[in-house]
């Protein structure tokens, strides 16, 4: 069962989709995982099909879309701004510690891309998030101050904070927000020369694969200075001793971020490899995303059981 749901986070109106299993009985508490959504996604995407998969198994889950993105409030349209996305995690698990439906003992949270990034960063510091897990994480931060794979250069770097910083000044002036692509715009931009993580990115978000009205593919350029100050897995060791799943393909160009992050991180930790999965194959493809929910099912089923 699927209800609509809106819950307050720094004071915007988010709005989420509520998953309930089919087989819920009136009293009980059930445990419930928040699924966040990759940067430029929305809830009806990745974030709701691994939602509803969970949901089968038994939890209570939320997909909700981030502050200033999709149905949720917030100006300028398409900020992406990674202390914002901690908020709106750490709100999302206040609404499900009160819904009638949930065990406030036993929520996890499961971060997807960008948000495989942001769901450990707000779970270092807030513990009533007992079970973190995370499907081709990203750190965003990274990715913009040093290019994927880190092969970007301090030139490009100071170029795009001088645009956010012009961005700013402009806004201040009246000016709408500065918006650039996140991918390329459709199939005919990618090149050879273009990465797998946006060729990819294209063929998800703009083609019918995954297209949605709320995710229009633009990000706002004076929110770069933000993105470049934060970094996702700075605290990730403060996980410890609530566990944490991480879950990569062998193929993606993003696998890197994972391997990181585990070495940064105390345990109980797992990393998991999806054999001959890229960064979004692990998105949407049944063949990837099959094993990866049952992988995430054992580890929430483990660590989020009654006491």
């Amino acid at each position: 069962m699927k209800k609509s749901v809106t819950f307050k986070s720094n004071g915007l109106d988010v709005k989420g989709d509520l998953y309930v299993p089919d087989d819920y009985q009136a009293g009980q508490k059930l445990p419930a995982i928040v699924v966040s959504h990759p940067f430029g996604g929305v809830k009806e995407q990745t974030a709701g099909l691994y939602a509803q998969k969970l949901c089968m198994k038994g939890n209570v889950t939320l997909a909700f879309d981030a502050s200033y993105q999709g149905e949720s409030a917030g100006e300028p349209r398409f900020l992406e701004d990674p202390f914002a996305r901690a908020e709106d995690i750490r709100s999302a698990v206040t609404f499900l510690g009160t819904a009638d439906e949930v065990d406030p003992a036993r929520i996890g949270a499961l971060g997807i891309c960008a948000s495989g990034g942001y769901v450990p960063f707000t779970a270092a510091t807030d513990h009533r998030i007992r079970a973190v897990a995370t499907v081709s994480a990203a750190d965003m931060g990274s990715l913009f101050r040093d290019g994927l794979g880190g092969n970007g250069d301090a030139e490009l770097r100071d170029g795009l904070l001088e645009a956010a910083a012009q961005d700013r000044t402009d806004q201040a002036h009246g000016k709408p927000a500065r918006l650039e692509h996140i991918v390329p715009d459709t199939p005919a931009e990618v090149t050879e020369d273009t990465p797998a993580l946006y060729a990819e990115g294209t063929d998800y978000y703009r083609t019918p694969r995954a297209q949605h009205p709320n995710a229009q593919n633009w990000y706002v350029v004076a929110g770069l200075d933000r993105i470049m100050a934060y970094g996702s897995f700075d605290h990730v060791d403060l996980i410890s001793p609530r566990p944490l799943l991480m879950i990569a393909g062998t193929r993606a160009d993003t696998k890197y971020c994972s391997e990181q992050a585990y070495a940064q991180a105390k345990e109980p930790k797992e990393l998991y490899l999806v054999d001959g999965a890229s960064h979004v194959d692990l998105y949407d493809k049944p063949e990837y995303v099959t094993p990866a929910v049952e992988r995430l099912d054992a580890f929430f089923d483990k660590h989020l059981a009654a006491a």
